[in-house]
Formats: C-alpha cells, structure tokens, sequence
C-alpha cells in the first residue's frame, strides 16, 4: 500500500496535469528530477530535434541533468546565456537570441491545480521565452511549486520564491536579503520586474510540462 504522503502527491499532480492538458499544455509526470531528465531525452527531444536551444535559470532544470546531456550533443548548438567567461554585453545578446531558439528550457515559479502558469521575472528573458518566440518550451516543475489558486501563486512567489532568490544571488543588494520579505522595493537591484500568468499553451502544445514527485528548486 502506497504511503499517505506518496498518495497525496500524486492525486495533487494528477489533478494539476489534468487541469494543464485541458489548457493545452502537454504534460510528463516523472518520479524525481533525473527521471523528468530521462522523460525529455527519450520522450521529447526525438519529436523535436532542436539544432538550436537554450534556457532560463532554473535550479530544477539543472538538476534534471538535461543541460549537460544538450552540451554533449554535437547536433545541438547551446546559446549559453549564463557563461561565465561572457562579458555582461555578450550575455545580454545571447538573452536575445534565445527567443529564436528552436527550444527554450526553464522552470516556474508556480503553478495552479487549475492549470494555470505563474512567473516572475528581474530581466524578462525567461517569462518572454515561455510566452513567444522559441518554438518549443520545457518547463520542470517539482511539486513544491504547485498551489491551489493563482492568488496562492502570487503569494507564494513574492513572499517565498522571490526573496529566496534574490539571497542566493550574492551580487544583489535588495532588501529582501536581509529581511526574507518583499517591501516592494525600488532597489536598482529588484528582481521582481515582470509577471506572467500564461493561461494557456498556444499553439497546443508548445509548452511541454514536466511534473516532478519531488520537491524542487525555490
């Protein structure tokens, strides 16, 4: 017999996939983050055979192993936009030419059991990834990031994803650094410049949706 809190899980992620197909998401349920890594190479990557690809931070996504399997094939040209040895110039550039990559990897910040899509960007980069312009979008989601309602969802990320976010950032300087609460700064540094509430996947299925049995990222 299935434990309560594995049976609890998965009734939440099989009423949130329903609740994304019925709005045109297609939608993967994996066990944990490297099975959602197996789910895209063996699944999605062979219907999409992207030559160009690039993503937007996720710390879900990079613990799916997907980066590094994309990097090792030669087929695949990687527009990396986070490279270290880039100068801030050539970053922003490559930012820009990620939304005309043929596959565009992120996560989200929440999601709504009623299918809906919640972010919150500093740059604008990733919520405009999902939105348009790459012509395919994976996006892994641990189960952490599933709540009932986008009010839920709004809370959740301005008062939890945001303010954590920023403090991983040491660079920063805002001051949900030092209080762990969002005062709605006017900071140089604030990272809460965009929202993005996608609704729906247009065309159907554009958005592909990896659902993680784990709890994940911020």
């Amino acid at each position: 017999m299935p434990a309560p809190i594995d049976t609890y899980w998965q009734l939440h992620l099989g009423k949130c996939k329903q609740a994304l197909e019925k709005n045109n998401f297609e939608v993967f349920l994996a066990a944990g983050a490297q099975a959602a890594g197996a789910i895209f190479i063996d699944e999605i990557l062979p219907g999409i055979k992207p030559k160009t690809v690039s993503w937007g931070d996720s710390l879900t996504l990079a613990a799916s192993g997907v980066l590094e399997a994309i990097r090792a094939d030669p087929a695949i040209r990687m527009i990396e936009t986070f490279d270290p040895q880039a100068s801030s110039q050539e970053r922003w550039e490559r930012r820009r030419q990620a939304l005309l990559s043929d596959l565009f990897f992120t996560g989200s910040n929440a999601v709504t059991e009623t299918g809906l899509l919640v972010n919150l960007d500093m740059v604008g980069n990733r919520v405009a990834g999902i939105t348009f312009g790459p012509r395919h979008v994976v996006l892994f989601i641990g189960r952490n990031k599933i709540v009932p309602t986008v009010d839920e969802a709004l809370r959740r990320v301005k008062n939890y994803a945001a303010p954590v976010n920023a403090i991983r950032h040491a660079g920063l300087k805002t001051p949900c650094m030092k209080t762990a609460v969002c005062t709605d700064c006017s900071s140089p540094d604030r990272i809460c410049n965009t929202w993005c509430i996608t609704e729906k996947s247009f065309p159907r299925g554009r958005i592909k949706v990896i659902l993680i049995d784990q709890d994940l990222g911020l």
